[in-house]
């Protein structure tokens, strides 16, 4: 496999998606609790990056196995295997790889922090593995939307501020004698939660986004996503109100103070965000208007970052 087959293979500019809430956790550690640990933060990026490479790898070995079922010779897709002659033995090769370093890398953090992130680690493991692989894989459902925007939009910047602020003692699981108990400050995971919404409904968007434009090649190999149950039309509908309701958010945590005011300027964003989604809503092709959904999360996260860190400066 070469270089540009392994970049394609793993999806490299899609892990953007992951990038983002990584850095907004850093930023918002700073911003609320004045540190963070570098070291930690090391070993968890390296974890979070080698891990949703293999998910994508995961996925696009799954996918391709199953196109080939359902058009035999005549495959003609674009599936990256297929455009870059990866044989299926070096993509488990590298699948296996990344999944080791991912592995290896996220015991190492729960060691220097709680065991809480080994509990959290292990049910994205199997929500990743499990999500294009597996007799019911949940590519196949009605849920992918929700499962990317939980598992990268709140549990990336949940891990990226908890491996900094671990000994606060805030959240956790403790091994006392005979006695196992957990601790969760709803304050500070409420805050979490609603600073990682507009993050959470950007990385939504873009597998609604997605699961819209491949409806009609979705169906024809039995794959039925959000859209094919509540109508494309709704699904256009509901992409737009899920933007809105980042924003709200946005408002809200600024309202009641867990973010500063200078947040308020990630609502200016919401002018390019808008004429985005009506190019979206006029066509939806993979090849041209796809991209919409992934140019709104950058812009709504980098511009979301910035806005917090204009209050560091």
């Amino acid at each position: 496999m070469n270089l540009k087959g392994y970049i394609n293979f793993v999806e490299l500019p899609t892990k953007v998606a992951s990038v983002i809430p990584f850095i907004m956790g850093v930023v918002y550690s700073i911003y609320r609790y004045g540190e963070i640990n570098v070291v930690n933060l090391t070993i968890m990026f390296i974890s979070m990056i080698t891990f949703d490479m293999a998910t994508t790898a995961i996925n696009n070995y799954c996918d391709y196995k199953n196109e080939i079922s359902h058009q035999g010779e005549n495959y003609q897709g674009k599936n990256p295997i297929h455009v870059h002659r990866i044989s299926q033995k070096a993509g488990l090769h590298t699948i296996a790889i990344l999944l080791s370093i991912a592995t290896i890398f996220g015991i190492l953090l729960a060691f220097k922090t709680n065991i809480l992130i080994l509990c959290i680690g292990v049910i994205c493991f199997f929500i990743g593995i499990f999500y294009t692989f597996g007799p019911i894989p949940i590519s196949r459902m009605p849920l992918g939307e929700v499962f990317s925007g939980i598992f990268m939009g709140l549990f990336i910047p949940f891990i990226t501020i908890y491996a900094s602020i671990y000994d606060k003692e805030f959240f956790g699981i403790y091994i006392e004698g005979s006695m196992i108990l957990g601790k969760f400050n709803f304050i500070e995971g409420t805050a979490i939660l609603m600073v990682s919404t507009p993050l959470i409904c950007g990385i939504a968007n873009i597998m609604l986004a997605n699961n819209i434009c491949d409806l009609e090649e979705d169906i024809k190999v039995s794959r039925f996503t959000l859209p094919y149950y509540i109508t494309k039309d709704i699904a256009i509908k509901l992409y737009k109100y899920i933007y809105y309701f980042g924003y709200i958010v946005i408002l809200l945590s600024v309202i009641v103070k867990i973010l500063p005011n200078s947040t308020l300027l990630t609502i200016l964003s919401l002018y390019i965000i808008q004429k985005n989604i009506k190019i979206f809503e006029k066509n939806q092709i993979k090849s041209q208007t796809f991209i919409t959904a992934v140019k709104n999360f950058m812009i709504l996260g980098i511009s979301y970052i910035v806005s917090i860190a204009i209050n560091l400066i």
